[in-house]
């Protein structure tokens, strides 16, 4: 086949092309292969989350990391059932989740100096309060990318507490930060994962099988193992 011919098939896959599709076509094909197979078990393939849920927390980490090009998810969430109302509460989210660090900052220095305000629990109910308008579960899930994104460590584990406190699935959980690995970063979701399986070790979360396993099993630091390997 000639790089045309690849081109269209990529394009008749999708629905559209960008830039980096066609300069690796034509430099390195088994290399666009593997990212095209990635990409479709990531974004394209069913896994737990519906399409309308999938495309709403793509919305969100769209809106956390800058990503303007990717406006085929806006597409696809509209294809998918997804309201104004939602997009609004979307994009309320994540610009609520962004500000984190006010919250961080509270609770480090001046948690002491006020006794009378519970900082996470306010936290808890600044989230639910900005996704109104979306499925509370949603919203958890959401909030959790969100946080992956912006490569906040503490976020996310205040993020995890309470999407398990509110029985969020795990395995929708997984998926919901997995779609952050390319927008994001691969490191960043490696991080997301190190942390949520600190959290199951440490009995911060009422983890499930096979969760439970994935936490306990052995050499999972890298090269050069970890503390707990």
């Amino acid at each position: 086949m000639s790089l045309e011919d690849d081109l269209a098939a990529l394009k008749a896959k999708r629905g559209y092309l960008l830039p980096h599709h066609g300069l690796l076509a034509m430099t390195a094909p088994n290399l666009l292969a593997g990212y095209d197979a990635a990409y479709t078990a990531l974004a394209l393939e069913d896994r737990v989350l519906s399409h309308h849920d999938r495309e709403c927390v793509w919305l969100a980490i769209l809106i956390a990391t800058d990503e303007d090009i990717a406006t085929h998810h806006i597409v696809k969430f509209h294809k998918a059932g997804g309201t104004a109302g939602e997009a609004a509460a979307m994009l309320r989210l994540t610009a609520t989740v962004c500000g984190f660090r006010a919250y961080r900052f509270t609770q480090r220095h001046w948690a002491a100096h006020l006794p009378g305000v519970d900082i996470p629990a306010e936290w808890g109910r600044t989230v639910t309060a900005a996704g109104q308008g979306a499925d509370p579960a949603l919203v958890h899930l959401a909030a959790c990318a969100v946080q992956v994104c912006r490569g906040d460590q503490e976020g996310l584990r205040w993020q995890l507490r309470d999407a398990y406190a509110a029985g969020v699935d795990e395995t929708a959980l997984s998926e919901a930060l997995s779609l952050t690995m390319f927008p994001a970063s691969v490191p960043y979701f490696v991080t997301a994962a190190k942390i949520w399986r600190e959290m199951i070790r440490a009995g911060e979360l009422d983890a499930t099988e096979p969760f439970l396993t994935w936490a306990h099993f052995p050499g999972q630091g890298g090269h050069g193992g970890g503390p707990d390997d």
